[in-house]
């Protein structure tokens, strides 16, 4: 998926990163190996949110498949808008997640961008059971209950903590409990027992493939960055389908090379890159080369985010594989208070040395808006850093308007460069 997620649009910005060829490999050689088993019905396929318990299902079997990769393959192809209102029909409000809904559309019409990208897939994966974990939002939940009724299939949840503040053994210990719930029925459906040693090998490689992540976008921290935001999005992928296997790990060794090799030669994503900026919330698929350009063309490094380190699981203990995947999940950015989130964002602004801050404010995606209820505000008092709310979707490219977008973000980079005479 992300190895390809801008290949439509018609020029790059910049010299790619020879890795990226990799990512994409990785990707096809993943999309195909699940193609191949759900036509011959084995191995077992599990679906499973991007944040959801992985491991447990690579380390009984299943191969796994992710339908939020496939939404945003959706919006990045810019599918998504037309096949909205199929869900919609259905009772779906156009306010709720534009990944389920896009999702939704895409199987009701018989759809998938996969068919573009990889030849020979013509559908998605059937599953065998789906697993899902609220800790994104409670869309999931109904999402995966749809496509259960659908395939026959057996559905599975996690029910996270909401509005977190510090992560106690309470909350570990009830998370944990959940997974270790999860075993049995599991059992069932991949006909096989369940293995602690294995589950603790794939925790190790997760963990692994996690730490290797964190390290390629903290390389943005140098001065200019080797990489940008609109970068990450589209290398991601091995983090989000791949942890657990030694292919992601692989994948992520020879990124992290070529950027550190970047950084010795002095060489940033962009040519001149004269501002810092930080991006909160999800990507707009469907304009990740619009935004891309927009922000280069003014000399403007969209470099971290909120976004991309969703995937940074970094108290992943393959000693402790229950008790840790807990905390790890329970952790997430979304899921916690608005306090301890404006800490997170306070030493992240530090950390990557920012001149401002980009909010995206997704119609349909509340979860992972952050600019709704005074945040920026709190935000730039306490830093100083000035911030810009830009109001578009995830998805649903009805809800942005790109010359309003060009607008506001060229007067953002104005009143930055103000700041610095």
């Amino acid at each position: 998926m992300w190895g390809n997620i801008m290949s439509d649009e018609k020029k790059p910005v910049r010299k790619k990163l020879k890795a990226a060829a990799e990512v994409s490999r990785f990707m096809a050689e993943y999309y195909y190996e699940l193609d191949a088993a759900s036509k011959k019905g084995k191995p077992k396929i599990a679906w499973c949110t991007s944040v959801g318990p992985a491991e447990i299902l690579r380390a009984m079997g299943f191969l796994v498949y992710f339908p939020e990769t496939h939404s945003a393959m959706l919006g990045a192809t810019r599918m998504a808008t037309e096949l909205i209102p199929e869900a919609n029909a259905l009772g779906y409000s156009p306010d709720i997640c534009s990944y389920l809904t896009a999702d939704i559309g895409a199987f009701l019409r018989g759809v998938t961008p996969l068919s573009n990208i990889y030849k020979g897939i013509e559908s998605i994966p059937k599953p065998d059971v789906l697993v899902f974990n609220t800790n994104q939002c409670r869309d999931v939940q109904d999402w995966f209950s749809w496509y259960g009724q659908k395939f026959k299939a057996p559905v599975l949840g996690i029910y996270t903590h909401r509005n977190v503040g510090k992560v106690t053994e309470v909350h570990v210990a009830s998370i944990a409990k959940q997974m270790e719930a999860l075993i049995e029925p599991l059992e069932k459906v991949s006909g096989r027992p369940f293995q602690f040693d294995e589950l603790k090998r794939v925790v190790a490689l997760s963990r692994e493939c996690s730490q290797l992540w964190k390290e390629v976008l903290e390389t943005a921290t140098v001065k200019p960055s080797p990489l940008t935001f609109f970068d990450g999005t589209t290398l991601m992928g091995p983090a989000v389908v791949g942890r657990g296997t030694q292919k992601a790990i692989d994948v992520y060794k020879t990124l992290l090379a070529e950027l550190k090799d970047r950084i010795k030669k002095n060489e940033g994503a962009l040519q001149d890159e004269r501002f810092r900026l930080y991006w909160d919330g999800m990507p707009v698929w469907g304009r990740l080369r619009a935004h891309s350009e927009l922000f280069s063309d003014l000399k403007a490094n969209v470099l971290a985010s909120t976004y991309c380190n969703s995937w940074i699981f970094s108290t992943l203990d393959e000693n402790d594989p229950f008790d840790t995947m807990a905390k790890a999940y329970t952790e997430l950015f979304i899921v916690r208070s608005d306090s301890e989130k404006e800490t997170y964002f306070t030493n992240m602004l530090e950390l990557f040395k920012v001149d401002g801050v980009i909010y995206h404010d997704a119609k349909t995606c509340p979860s992972n808006t952050n600019c709704r209820y005074g945040m920026p505000q709190r935000l730039e008092q306490k830093t100083g850093i000035p911030s810009l709310i830009i109001n578009a979707d995830l998805n649903d490219l009805r809800l942005i308007s790109d010359e309003q977008t060009k607008t506001n973000v060229e007067a953002f980079i104005e009143q930055l460069e103000e700041n610095q005479t």
